[in-house]
C-alpha cells in the first residue's frame, strides 16, 4: 500500500507533468512565431508526450485506489533568444525532470512499494531517451547557423516529427 507521501509525491509528479506539456507548448508557440513550423511540431509532439505521462500517472493513481488531484500551475517562460535557447532550456528541464523521478523511485524503494517502483523504473528509462534526444539535438544546432541549410533542413525534419504512445 502506498504511503501519502508517496501519494503525494505522484500527484506532484503528475501535475509536473502537465506543466511540462504547458512548457513545451510555449516553445512551440516561440517557433511559431519565428516561422519554423518543423521546430514548432517538435515541441508540440513533446507536448503531447509529455500530457501522456501525467496521464499514466493518473490511471496509475486511480488502478490503486488513490485520488489524482489536479492543480494550478505558473505560466511558463515563452521568450527565447534561438531554437538553440529553447532547445538548451527543455535539455535542463527534462534533466530536472530525472531528478524528480529519482527521488520519487527513492521514496518506494524505501516503501518497498514494488508496484510503483515499476511504474518509476517506465519513466526513468523514458528519461534516458529524453536527455539523450536532446543533447544530440543541442549539438547539431550548436554546430549549424540558423541561417543555413542545415537548420532549415532539421526544421523540415522535426516537421515529420509524430508521437505513438508506448505502453512496455
Amino acid at each position: 500500500m502506498m504511503s501519502d507521501k508517496l501519494v503525494q509525491g505522484l500527484n506532484d509528479q503528475l501535475n509536473f507533468e502537465f506543466e511540462s506539456s504547458h512548457v513545451y507548448l510555449a516553445m512551440a508557440a516561440f517557433c511559431s512565431a519565428e516561422g519554423l513550423d518543423g521546430f514548432a511540431n517538435f515541441f508540440l509532439v513533446q507536448a503531447e508526450e509529455e500530457r501522456f505521462h501525467a496521464m499514466k500517472i493518473y490511471n496509475f493513481l486511480n488502478d490503486r485506489g488513490h485520488r489524482a488531484t489536479i492543480t494550478g500551475m505558473e505560466a511558463p517562460e515563452g521568450n527565447f533568444e534561438s531554437v538553440l535557447d529553447a532547445f538548451t532550456k527543455a535539455y535542463a528541464h527534462e534533466q530536472h525532470v530525472t531528478k524528480r523521478f529519482y527521488e520519487l523511485s527513492d521514496i518506494a524503494m524505501d516503501e518497498r512499494e514494488h508496484a510503483t517502483i515499476s511504474l518509476l523504473r517506465w519513466f526513468i528509462d523514458e528519461q534516458v531517451e529524453e536527455e539523450a534526444m536532446f543533447d544530440n539535438i543541442i549539438q547539431k544546432l550548436k554546430r549549424i547557423d540558423e541561417d543555413s541549410n542545415a537548420f532549415f533542413m532539421m526544421d523540415d525534419e522535426f516537421a515529420k516529427r509524430s508521437f505513438t504512445p508506448t505502453e512496455a
